[in-house]
């Protein structure tokens, strides 16, 4: 096979460097399922790792992208044959796999989820990593007893990947929905994903007791640190947050007393390593009974060529980006 277009971070002594290259399969990690990409996504953790402002990798050089879709080309596992179409998020991919910022890829088949009917390649990457991970939360949420009549469901760090698709898949499944949000002039867009009130984040009143008056029935949270505390001493009796990202810090300052006083759930999001029959079970619910409306038109903020990715990626940790960025390699297939 003649090489291929790859982006991939190298360790440097000024720390990890991206560098699109042209590669064989060789360097590729191992894997039983050979994938032509056709899309791939750009996702937060991506972005860290593409910029070198967080520790993703476990271990250099490495494609990255944690997201594909495409089509099989070879197979030495009998649960995929060369033609069948496929997606892959999380799983390790851009951190102990290669990923999915390649023309090619090689990756063990419990990595890869047929592509559900009702997907396109292209819309499976316009959810991607962050629809997938919308959708964990949306479940954990179900399953811990959360109700639209417990009141309106905070979303900070609404306008990004995951917290537009957050938007949309709560107010699809009957919640009100607040955004919180660090850029209101975002107001018309995010009231269109479906925030039926919109939030400035630099006017809330944070407080500072172990409770404060409780207003939201629950939460989804893209930012921990202090903006976490906050939900945690506003959320209502039995309410859960579940809690996604850490773009606005990773700590968290808090006291029991919401969890024992009012009973109030934190929920833990983890997209990588999910149990695959939840994996399965969440794709297809995204291609059917959630499926976003007009998901590329609402979700997708462009759709960009591999040698465009660094400068995406410096947009997305400067903040500047909203919605999601569709990488595309083959195209549709």
């Amino acid at each position: 096979m003649p090489t291929f277009k790859a982006l991939r971070v190298h360790q440097s002594p000024l720390g990890p460097t991206a560098s699109l290259e042209s590669i064989s399969l060789a360097p590729l990690s191992a894997g039983s399922v050979r994938v032509r990409v056709a899309y791939s996504g750009l996702n937060y953790k991506d972005a860290l790792a593409i910029t070198g402002r967080g520790a993703i990798m476990r271990g250099y050089p490495r494609v990255a992208g944690i997201d594909l879709s495409g089509v099989v080309e070879a197979s030495e596992d009998p649960a995929f044959q060369p033609g069948d179409r496929v997606l892959a998020t999380g799983a390790g991919l851009g951190e102990w796999l290669d990923g999915g910022l390649a023309e090619y890829a090689n990756l063990p088949a419990d990595a890869l989820v047929p592509l559900p009917s009702g997907l396109t390649l292209r819309e499976a990457m316009a959810l991607g990593t962050a629809g997938f991970t919308a959708a964990l939360a949306l479940r954990r949420l179900l399953e811990n007893h959360q109700v639209p009549a417990q009141g309106p469901i905070a979303v900070t760090g609404a306008s990004g990947g995951v917290g537009s698709i957050v938007l949309v898949l709560l107010k699809q499944a009957g919640f009100h929905t607040a955004a919180i949000t660090g850029k209101p002039e975002a107001a018309p867009q995010l009231g269109e994903l479906g925030a039926d009130e919109v939030l400035d984040r630099a006017q809330l009143d944070l407080g500072s007791k172990p409770l404060e008056k409780a207003v939201w029935g629950g939460a989804v949270d893209n930012l921990g640190g202090e903006v976490l505390t906050y939900l945690t001493r506003t959320v209502k009796p039995w309410g859960n947050i579940a809690c996604i990202g850490l773009a606005h810090s990773a700590a968290l300052n808090t006291t029991v007393m919401p969890l024992i006083l009012r009973g109030v759930s934190l929920l833990g999001i983890h997209s990588v390593q999910v149990p695959r029959d939840w994996r399965l079970a969440l794709w297809q619910q995204l291609a059917g009974p959630w499926r976003p409306q007009r998901i590329e038109e609402r979700i997708v903020r462009d759709i960009i060529d591999l040698e465009q990715v660094p400068q995406a990626a410096r947009e997305l940790i400067a903040g500047q980006a909203r919605g999601r960025y569709v990488v595309r390699l083959a195209g549709e297939i």
